[in-house]
């Protein structure tokens, strides 16, 4: 039987974060009443007359930088036509042979493994409206219509749903860090399209491909391509032939469906936008940009390995998302003690579960530096209070943004480190649980944990659990 191996490139739109729209000065707003940002310009009246948006074009270089791509020259814009209802000129204003940049790369990790995806092209180009679909007829809603888009386009290097998933992670957490667009997925401000093919294993050349539209999570496009991938492969399988088309993906089917027959690029007529001059690119002007791109997720995961003594692990999951990266940092520094190993575990322990639970990130979370500094002082410095306890007061602070000092004062958490008191209550559990005593004294080591835990039962969780076990050895073994 052939083996059959997936070749997948994605091209990935972006809202870019301008006030105003491409090539207009209607607002960019989202939510806002249907229709009512809107102007001849975005709509394509005759006689209007489009002027670029200086702040979208200096985004779109800065992103192009941000992927290693090489910033052209000069460049210009097309117009690719195309007739739907929710596009008022019947052509986007785009870009074709002359992209803003091209020949970049993003480098992806996956089970640790890494892996070169090259970047095609960035390009600017206007989004086009939204239609809203009813029982019996569809709305449009121009609004959308001229925000400044940001295409970003793979070669077809992605070999598997997960390396796509990885890929569209990471391109994300950078263009975050840029803070060129919010990338909301449910605003239809990030947009993924996959194309997908198959071919057999160790062939060169590229199969029929398909293209996926409607994915409106990174968890879609992977189940997308997943289906896809299958249904080429049975398609293959038993004789029959793939059509180049573009597909939806079904999101209650978990299905592609057909959708229309896929395009090439002669049938969208390009020709260049004649009421926009040729751009040229400013070398000087790109050397300024590139000096504003901040510390990306890379950079900054190496320097949190470097000055805090975290391990790759824990870095990564501190700067996959740049508002928490910004948040660990501030309580990094707020930690007297070099060791930061203590903080790294309060923030990805018990302030992620917090986060988790509330369905918010970390950065969410009100708690200062300086508060939660003297918690884990409290906790693994003094030992006032047990870690377990600890995990509590810090949902109390979380909740109320009351320090952990007044906390355990307020509800008398405070450990029991008075030898004479925990004395007394382990002479009770001592009494109480003979034959677990005698297993210890024969050198059964779960014996002092059972011991243990009863006299944290008997003392409500205040008894300080390393006194407890230096005092119960002492005694019994």
């Amino acid at each position: 039987m052939v083996k059959y191996e997936a070749v997948i490139g994605l091209e990935v739109h972006l809202h870019l974060k301008t006030k105003t729209k491409a090539f207009c000065g209607c607002s960019t707003e989202f939510g806002q009443p249907p229709n009512s940002q809107v102007c001849p310009v975005c709509l394509g009246f005759p006689g209007s007359l489009p002027v670029l948006n200086e702040l979208a074009f200096k985004y779109a270089i800065k992103v192009g930088l941000a992927f290693n791509c090489a910033v052209q020259g000069s460049t210009k814009f097309d117009r690719k036509h195309y007739y739907y209802p929710d596009l008022p000129k019947n052509y986007q204003i785009s870009q074709y042979d002359q992209p803003i940049s091209k020949e970049g790369f993003l480098d992806i990790y996956l089970e640790k493994r890494p892996k070169r995806i090259r970047i095609k092209r960035v390009h600017l180009e206007e989004d086009a409206g939204k239609l809203i679909h009813q029982e019996e007829n569809s709305l449009v809603d121009f609004n959308r219509a001229g925000i400044p888009l940001l295409e970003i386009v793979t070669e077809p290097d992605i070999a598997s749903p997960e390396e796509a998933y990885e890929y569209l992670a990471n391109l994300k957490n950078i263009i975050e860090y840029l803070d060129v667009s919010d990338c909301d997925m449910e605003k239809g401000s990030l947009r993924c399209d996959a194309n997908v093919s198959i071919r057999p294993k160790g062939d060169k050349e590229l199969g029929v491909k398909t293209e996926l539209k409607n994915m409106n999570s990174f968890k879609g496009v992977k189940d997308a391509l997943a289906y896809e991938i299958e249904r080429q492969i049975e398609l293959a399988e038993s004789g029959g032939k793939i059509a180049q088309q573009t597909r939806l993906w079904d999101i209650k089917e978990l299905k592609t469906i057909p959708m229309r027959t896929k395009e090439e690029a002669k049938d969208y007529r390009y020709f260049p936008e004649p009421d926009l001059p040729l751009s040229i690119i400013d070398k000087e002007e790109v050397a300024k940009i590139k000096k504003e791109i901040p510390e990306l997720p890379k950079e900054k995961l190496r320097r949190f390995m470097k000055e805090y003594g975290l391990s790759e692990c824990e870095a990564r999951i501190l700067v996959a998302n740049k508002n928490n990266a910004d948040y660990a940092e501030e309580r990094f520094k707020a930690w007297p003690d070099k060791n930061k190993k203590p903080v790294a575990n309060w923030l990805i322990g018990p302030l992620t579960a917090i986060a988790s639970s509330s369905t918010i990130s970390i950065s969410q979370i009100d708690i200062s530096p300086a508060h939660l500094s003297e918690l884990i002082e409290l906790v693994e410095k003094e030992q006032v209070i047990s870690n377990l306890t600890g995990k509590a007061v810090l949902e109390e602070m979380a909740s109320t943004g009351t320090p952990a000092s007044v906390i355990i004062r307020q509800k008398n958490l405070a450990q029991i480190s008075d030898e004479a008191t925990l004395e007394k209550e382990i002479e009770a559990v001592i009494k109480e649980n003979a034959k677990s005593v005698e297993d210890l004294k024969a050198g059964k080591t779960n014996a002092l944990m059972f011991l243990i835990g009863q006299v944290m039962k008997k003392t409500e969780g205040k008894a300080n659990p390393k006194k407890v076990q230096e005092i119960l050895k002492r005694r019994l073994v």
